[in-house]
This record gives structure tokens, sequence and C-alpha cells, in this order.
């Protein structure tokens, strides 16, 4: 089995393969550049430096989101057609999990993943690890950041907090939850592709066609499209 796993979601890009229980290839970068124009090549690059071919692949694992809506449509994209054009499985997996199952494998405690949707909100939800199994506690979620601290606070336990968008929002996670509040380290803020691979190795493919992203809202502009068409067949 050679999985090769998908994710532009959020400002990381990454890409792994994944062979027999084995990592065997993994590229990832944290910048703000189009993932349009770069994802294809670093597939391209990990496949012909891990001595694999298209025909190798016998599944496609890719982050569905939460995230940036431009990110998350060009990863989901990409892992269709490879999906269909390859006929293997396609599997979606949460944005969010992934860095929760990177950053919480050895945390006892519930881990919050933070990826800032603007004006004071985030995507988050909360995951612990149980008997080796990462399990959810809240699903995928878009809350104001001062109600999900509040929330949290009602926990009985630590909660660790991951994501490159923690600077944004660690003042008021600190006042909020205080001693409670446990932050990772700098590396562990990227979503690590091989954790994706690895989320989705024993998951069921899903149908292709009808597989969409997890955008949790529409986009800005859909929602004012949306709103002026109701307006209009409302009079």
């Amino acid at each position: 089995m050679t999985i090769l796993a998908i994710d532009t979601s959020n400002n990381p890009l990454g890409v792994a393969l994944f062979d027999d229980n084995q990592v065997i290839g993994e590229y990832m970068t944290n910048l703000k550049k189009n993932h349009s124009v770069r994802i294809m090549p670093a597939v391209q690059t990990l496949m012909k430096d891990c001595e694999r071919v298209p025909a190798d692949l016998t599944k496609i694992v890719v982050a569905k989101g939460p995230g940036s809506y431009t990110g998350v449509r060009i990863g989901v994209t990409i892992a269709k057609t490879l999906a269909w054009t390859l006929n293997i499985p396609l599997v979606g997996i949460s944005s969010l999990e992934i860095l929760a199952a990177g950053a919480g494998r050895y945390f006892n405690g519930y881990v919050s993943p933070i990826v800032d949707a603007r004006r004071g909100q985030v995507y988050t939800a909360l995951y612990h690890y149980q008997d080796g199994a990462l399990g959810t506690v809240e699903q995928d979620q878009l809350v104001m950041l001062a109600d999900w601290a509040a929330k949290l606070t009602e926990m009985n336990k630590p909660i660790l907090f991951v994501g490159n968008d923690l600077p944004l929002h660690s003042a008021k996670i600190k006042e909020v939850l205080r001693s409670q509040a446990i932050f990772a380290s700098e590396t562990e803020h990227n979503p690590r592709p091989a954790e994706l691979a690895m989320l989705g190795r024993d998951k069921p493919g899903e149908d292709v066609h009808s597989f969409v992203p997890n955008y949790i809202r529409l986009a800005e502009a859909e929602a004012k499209w949306l709103e002026a068409k109701g307006k209009i067949l409302n009079g």
C-alpha cells in the first residue's frame, strides 16, 4: 500500500508518501505562496525522489478543511483528480485533526487546534488520545475564541493548544485558562502530511464525485451573493 497525502488547506503545504507502515518521503513548507503553482511540482519531486510512479499509488488522503477556502479547494481538486484518474480510493481528513494528531500523541489531556478565522473567530475542535487512538471530544466548529476559551474552563483537564495562528490568540487563552492552558512547541504547529497519511490509512474510500471540502462557513463573497439573491427573490 502506497498512500499519497496532500495538504494545502492553510499556509503550510505538505505532501507525504506512506508505504507499508513506513514514511518513505515527506515535503513541507510554511510559506505564504501560491499553492496552486507549487503543489504538483512538490508531488512530482517527492514521487521521483522516492522512486514511485503514479501506478504505485493505492490511496489518496487529503486535508479537507476547515481553513483557507482557496487552499482547501486546491488540495481537494487535485486529490479528486488523481483518485479518479488512477481509480483508487480517496479519503478526506479534518485539517484540525492533523494538527491534533501530531501534537497530542503523548499529552495527557485534551488537544485544541487553533486556526484563525478573523474577527475574533477561530476554527477549532477538541481531541484526546485514548489507548493509542485519537478521539473527538468536540467536532470541528467556527466559534468566537473568547467563548471557546470560556467553555474549556469547564473541562477538568489540561488543554494543549496547537497551530501557527496561536500567537494571535495566546494572550486571551492565557487570560481565561491560566495554568490549564499548555502551548505546543514551535516544531508542532505545522500539520505533518505523514500524520495525514496515517489518519487516512485505514479509513474506507469516499465517493470521488460527491466528495466536497468542509468549509464550515461560506466564503464572504458567497454569503453576500446569497444574501443579495434572497433579497431579490423576496422582493
